[in-house]
């Protein structure tokens, strides 16, 4: 090959054809050429080799003698090697696409890697934290945007001539509602801004109604009073949230407690069942609305144990019916420690007689301005509602009223200024008030007063006179009505 090499260059390069010119720049360029050259080399030396006849030839002026021979390109496959190096170019390029692509590739798959972990870390936050919001939200603030509408067009229809604020609010009114529709399809964690939103239109609404002179302006009542001729309506549903132990558990009960000398602050409990419905074992108490709101500062208790939702707090105390018996318990709240145990006389036991839809729920506690009390039934009324005011220091009975209404079709019941309300399912979205007894006077009356309801079922109500509310636990979410009453006819 070397000594080919030092022939190929010392030939006059004019007498070969344009391909084998190539091959002979490339071949000591590209090595892909040297094994294609190999063969070609063995059969020009073959010819070089061989003697050759009939060749014409000449003396030069010296006497040496010069020949010239003609070597074919047809011994090397110059076109099949110029092929091979046009594929082998396509390959290349080719390749490098792909590999670009790769890498593009690549690229993307770590910011997708760096979304998910973000996106996880939200997650877990989120789980952490257990706030969230559900479809009865959206549901509340539709239902609440509803009444602001229906509101400020009654004020546009009162006042005389055009109103600049009244027309301004009525279209913010309007935009919430389309900002609630797309949050509902996006995002459903921003529900927290536009509840700010509200509660900001709804104070501007207060204004409005206050600037003019409405004659049929509720009137007010302070908290623990009873001024008044009872409840005359109720408010629209307000959902609180879940309660903190999910949606498995139904049933149980909550409120804020009614504090008879401070009336102004501020304890919230929630105390759901355990699954089955039956037994009270775990409860949280809460220094704020803030804090029942964000899960925060939760002080959470476990107490052994307690039967059926017709827990109430009163006093910084709890009173609960204790599991398996007719006894009734107070529970300091304070150190979790049950510091009376007394038996409520011929009380019915055993899911005897409970309301209706609600198990377990033999004795009711209630509380309203005066202190507390218990609803229950017993052999000898039959099943119709017995109440009894307590002493909520001894737990000892101080006087029993019955009653002709059957407490197993009785939905659920609460006592306002001694009288007892009792309520009744309408349908799967409505609750109805339709009985009371009064015990100042001894008199059964029939009502009705509609209530929405989110859920199909009312697990219990707890009244508090502070805030003239109802604490309604419906199919394990904490809800709140708040209540009008008429003023008391001279």
């Amino acid at each position: 090959v070397e000594q080919t090499h030092v022939y190929l260059t010392s030939l006059d390069m004019g007498k070969f054809s344009h391909g084998t010119k190539l091959l002979v720049k490339a071949i000591f360029k590209e090595p892909i050429f040297y094994f294609y050259l190999t063969a070609s080399i063995k059969k020009l030396v073959y010819h070089l080799t061989q003697p050759f006849a009939n060749v014409t030839g000449s003396l030069n002026d010296k006497g040496v003698c010069q020949c010239s021979v003609y070597l074919p390109d047809t011994t090397f496959p110059v076109q099949k090697v110029e092929m091979l190096q046009i594929t082998a170019y396509t390959l290349s390029e080719k390749f490098d696409r792909e590999l670009s692509k790769v890498s593009q590739y690549t690229a993307a798959i770590e910011i997708y890697e760096q979304k998910i972990r973000n996106l996880t870390i939200k997650v877990e936050h989120m789980e952490k934290t257990s706030v969230s919001y559900t479809e009865l939200d959206f549901q509340l603030l539709k239902l609440e945007i509803t009444e602001m509408e229906r509101l400020v067009t009654q004020l546009k229809s009162t006042l005389v001539g055009s109103n600049e604020i009244v027309e301004q609010l009525y279209v913010e009114i309007r935009n919430l509602t389309l900002i609630v529709n797309d949050l509902e399809s996006l995002d459903k964690n921003n529900i927290l801004a536009i509840r700010r939103e509200i509660v900001a239109l709804q104070n501007r609404l207060k204004e409005c109604e206050t600037s003019r002179n409405q004659t049929n302006t509720p009137t007010y009542f302070p908290p623990g009073s009873c001024g008044h001729g009872g409840i005359v309506n109720i408010s629209q549903p307000y959902v609180v949230q879940l309660n903190w132990r999910g949606f498995p558990f139904k049933y149980g009960a909550w409120g804020r407690d009614f504090f008879p000398q401070t009336p102004q602050n501020d304890l919230y409990w929630v105390a759901p069942l355990n699954t089955d419905g039956r037994l009270l074992e775990y409860y949280r108490l809460y220094n704020s609305y803030d804090d029942l709101l964000l899960f925060k500062n939760a002080r959470e208790k476990r107490i052994v144990y307690g039967e059926g939702s017709g827990t109430a707090v009163y006093n910084n105390s709890m009173y609960y019916n204790i599991y398996n018996s007719r006894d009734m318990g107070k529970l300091d709240l304070n150190t979790n420690t049950l510091t009376v145990r007394k038996t409520l006389p011929d009380a019915a036991m055993g899911n005897r007689f409970s309301y209706a839809g609600v198990g377990w729920q033999d004795i009711d506690f209630a509380v309203d301005e005066s202190g507390l009390w218990v609803i229950y039934s017993t052999e000898d009324s039959t099943g119709n509602i017995v109440i009894s005011k307590l002493n909520e220091t001894t737990l000892d009975v101080l006087h029993t009223w019955k009653t002709k209404q059957y407490k197993p079709s009785v939905s659920n019941a609460f006592i306002i200024c001694g009288v007892l309300y009792a309520t009744r399912p309408v349908n799967t979205r409505k609750e109805e008030i339709f009985y009371t007894f009064n015990t100042n006077t001894e008199q059964e009356g029939k009502i009705s007063i509609i209530m929405d309801k989110m859920l199909e079922t009312i697990q219990s109500i707890n009244y508090n006179p502070s805030d003239h509310t109802l604490y309604v636990y419906n199919d394990g979410y904490q809800v709140k009505y708040n209540l009008i009453f008429q003023p008391v006819l001279h």
